[in-house]
């Protein structure tokens, strides 16, 4: 496995999970990622997605390791839905302590769901609709952001 160098690198829970130093119910691993249980379980299924290569927040990811991720994300919702046959599904990735990522390593949640489960709630109030005029300055901003350096060929 190769990692990234990083100070945190040695003390990730996750990067010692997929060395084999810490346990967990691993459900999935390719050359790329590796999907186990969250070893929290408000509702039984919730899987965590990681990448084999130790990597901080979702900005450094490559594009063959999103991708990978992806495909993963996608095997084990599809997995999660026939086992379990969850009401519904979330998926979820935050990036820096103010998102709420408690592990400073890229990592999918896929999170069933049941009626009246009271588990996640994304708006405390229904927030304020902005004029398409300020949707649309807003939207220019980020396309002239993109970087297309990055983008995957073929």
């Amino acid at each position: 496995m190769r990692r990234d160098d990083s100070s945190s690198l040695e003390n990730c829970v996750f990067c010692r999970i997929i060395a084999g130093e810490l346990s967990a119910s691993i459900v999935y691993e390719d050359a790329y990622t590796v999907a186990f249980m969250d070893q929290r379980q408000p509702n039984p299924g919730h899987v965590l997605v990681v990448p084999r290569r130790h990597i901080e927040m979702i900005y450094d990811l490559d594009d063959n390791t999103a991708a990978r991720l992806s495909q993963t994300v996608v095997k084990i919702s599809r997995s999660v839905h026939s086992a379990l046959n969850p009401l519904g599904l979330n998926i979820w990735q935050s990036n820096g302590q103010d998102a709420g990522q408690e592990v400073p390593h890229v990592h999918f949640h896929i999170f069933p769901r049941h009626k009246d489960d009271g588990c996640f709630r994304i708006y405390p109030h229904r927030p304020p609709t902005p004029p398409l005029s300020e949707l649309d300055a807003i939207a220019d901003r980020i396309r002239q952001a993109i970087d297309f350096s990055h983008v995957m060929e073929g």
